[in-house]
């Protein structure tokens, strides 16, 4: 673990991978240094940004490095259900991929609970980590130029959700009518870093 400043406010904690970097937002969630405004997870990192007139950056270092996250924790949020028609244009070939058929793809997907480990690329969309298997889908060869909004999708580790039509390499698996951001809504991110997140099987199969 590397605590390192980012700006003059704002600290970035780098871990080597994922499985670091949950149990941390876990125990910093749980337990925020005082002054630190807020708390951005990434693949490898996790941002801490601070109010200057609350804090310093070496006291905030000092309460990250005493910290004792527990390799089993993640941040527990609210439960999110999603339903989805399972009949996207990839479901067979990423059952093929997995080795199995698309019945036992979908069971698998259903079955899990997923966390959001973190969020980027578009606002609104969340990598999900899988608390009970481990998932390695390999992306398409060929990206899409446009993939339609709430299409439910797998690549490498995480699943994922599509908030708007956007280019994307994932395998699209299914698709949902759930609004994964919306500026009317508070807050406007459906998913949000440390939400557990069930998908809901409605047809398709």
């Amino acid at each position: 673990m590397r605590v390192l400043p980012c700006g003059t406010a704002s600290l970035l904690v780098e871990f080597d991978d994922l499985d670091e970097v949950l149990p941390m937002y876990a125990a910093l969630v749980q337990d925020p240094p005082n002054g630190v405004l807020d708390i951005v997870p990434a693949a490898l990192t996790v941002l801490l940004v601070t109010d200057p007139l609350e804090t310093s950056l070496p006291d905030v270092r000092r309460a990250v490095l005493q910290l004792n996250p527990q390799e089993d924790r993640r941040a527990v949020g609210e439960l999110v259900e999603l339903p989805v028609i399972y009949d996207g244009d990839d479901l067979e070939d990423t059952a093929r991929l997995l080795g199995c058929d698309v019945a036992e793809l979908v069971d698998r997907h259903t079955e899990d609970e997923w966390t959001v480990a973190f969020c980027g690329f578009t606002p609104g969309f969340g990598y999900l980590t899988s608390t009970t298997r481990q998932w390695n889908v390999a992306r398409r060869s060929s990206p899409r130029t446009k993939v339609p909004p709430g299409s439910v999708a797998l690549a490498g580790m995480y699943s994922g959700v599509y908030p708007r039509e956007s280019p994307g390499g994932w395998q699209l698996i299914g698709r949902t009518d759930v609004a994964l951001f919306d500026l009317a809504r508070d807050p406007a991110a459906l998913l949000r870093p440390g939400n557990r997140v069930r998908f809901v099987d409605v047809g398709g199969v």
